[in-house]
């Protein structure tokens, strides 16, 4: 199967959405100790920054289109196993095909290079009026 087909299964989907949460960068929620050593509680730790739209595009189609070029056992979930709208794999499709034809005329690093550029100009694109319209899955 390839990206936009069906989708394989529950624990496809659990292992998509922990990468998703991996790669937005969730946090502990909690430290310990303190700055003067004298208390014992608990302090809320910072709040991790926020990964905007763009960024979370890029960092998801470099991850998957790798995936997908090199064959692996992911490669062939489904895009909403994947964690990806339906505009997300429109721009995950032409990264892969690009990349594929990139690999075979100028080889693996020039491949995965091209990856990253074409994930953060096409998300950059898709996000540069804040979030796409249409509904959630756009």
């Amino acid at each position: 199967m390839r990206p936009g087909s069906s989708p394989r299964g529950a624990g496809s989907l659990v292992c998509a959405f922990a990468l998703t949460l991996a790669l937005a960068g969730c946090g502990s929620g909690f430290s310990s100790g303190s700055s003067s050593g004298s208390s014992t509680q608990p302090r809320p730790s910072p709040a991790p920054g926020t990964t905007s739209p763009q960024t979370l595009c890029s960092k998801l189609i470099s991850h998957w289109a790798r995936v997908v070029v090199d064959g692996g056992a992911q490669a062939d979930l489904d895009y909403q196993a994947m964690g990806l709208s339906g505009g997300q794999n429109e721009i995950l499709l032409a990264v892969v095909a690009a990349a594929r034809t990139e690999e075979r005329t100028q080889g693996r690093p020039a491949a995965e290079k091209l990856i990253d550029r074409q994930a953060s100009g096409r998300c950059a694109e898709r996000y540069r009026d804040g979030d796409p319209t249409g509904g959630p899955w756009q």
